[in-house]
């Protein structure tokens, strides 16, 4: 292998740590998580209805894992410079708490019928 193929394939140390294991455990970390979540909707909500209540921050939570998830590995933002990560996650935390601010506020509304 040339010193140019080398290049190509570390791009000077950058990605290392993304091997095809890597990929692969984070591939099945997802399904992992995408399969509790279904799950949790096709077995235990039908069955359980006073647990929808659980359910919703449970979706939440395990989606915002499997955002992170995504983001890090799949469109390398973990290999990222910190300035760039804090531009991207501090407005996603803001949303974040815009959502659950935004969701608090519905209940409120459902409960007042």
């Amino acid at each position: 292998m040339s010193s140019a193929e080398s290049h190509e394939v570390h791009h000077d140390g950058e990605h290392e740590s993304m091997s095809k294991k890597k990929i692969w455990q984070v591939a099945g970390i997802l399904t992992l998580i995408t399969c509790i979540e279904f799950i949790i909707a096709l077995a235990v909500v039908p069955s359980h209805p006073n647990l929808l209540r659980f359910a919703n921050p449970v979706y939440i939570i395990l989606t915002l894992a499997k955002a992170y998830a995504i983001v890090a590995y799949f469109m390398h933002l973990k290999f990222e410079k910190m300035g760039l990560i804090l531009s991207i996650a501090i407005p996603v935390i803001f949303i974040i708490g815009l959502i659950l601010v935004l969701t608090n506020e519905s209940h409120h509304w459902v409960d007042l019928r």
